[in-house]
């Protein structure tokens, strides 16, 4: 049995473990990782977790919006012995929901391409389009 919450708010710690379970612990530059992972935790304006029956955290989706018009989604990730079970389907649904609603809300994000196809099977378009620059302390790691 999988609970959800739009109000569970983590700890660096737990986020961490989190991170060794799923793909997502490579997409965090390795500077002040642990400082700036903590203002994540501590600034995100919508957090959605799944925990399993044990309560261990298996998925998160975080994302900042104006709860009107957009919703950015900066992290949706499930951890890799639940891949496949539909936690990372039913946590956009919830971002959805809590932002404003899937009628309401433009959805916006960056994903590698191993999501690609999770992403377009939620609706969402790829676009040439999209501006971006990336920070410039960026080393590349994987959290272990």
């Amino acid at each position: 049995m999988i609970q959800y919450s739009a109000s569970d708010r983590l700890n660096f710690k737990e986020y961490y473990d989190f991170l060794k379970r799923t793909d997502l612990g490579s997409q965090y530059p390795k500077e002040n990782l642990e400082e700036r992972v903590t203002k994540l935790l501590q600034n995100c304006s919508l957090s959605i977790t799944a925990r399993n029956e044990d309560n261990l955290l298996i998925g998160i989706g975080f994302g900042l919006t104006d709860f009107a018009y957009f919703l950015f989604i900066t992290d949706l990730a499930v951890d890799r012995r639940y891949v496949g079970k539909g936690i990372g389907s039913k946590m956009m649904t919830l971002l959805l929901d809590e932002a404003g609603g899937k009628d309401d809300i433009t959805v916006v994000t960056l994903s590698n391409e191993e999501a690609y196809n999770f992403y377009e099977k939620a609706g969402l378009t790829r676009d040439d389009g999209l501006f971006w620059k990336s920070c410039e302390v960026w080393t590349e790691h994987v959290v272990e």
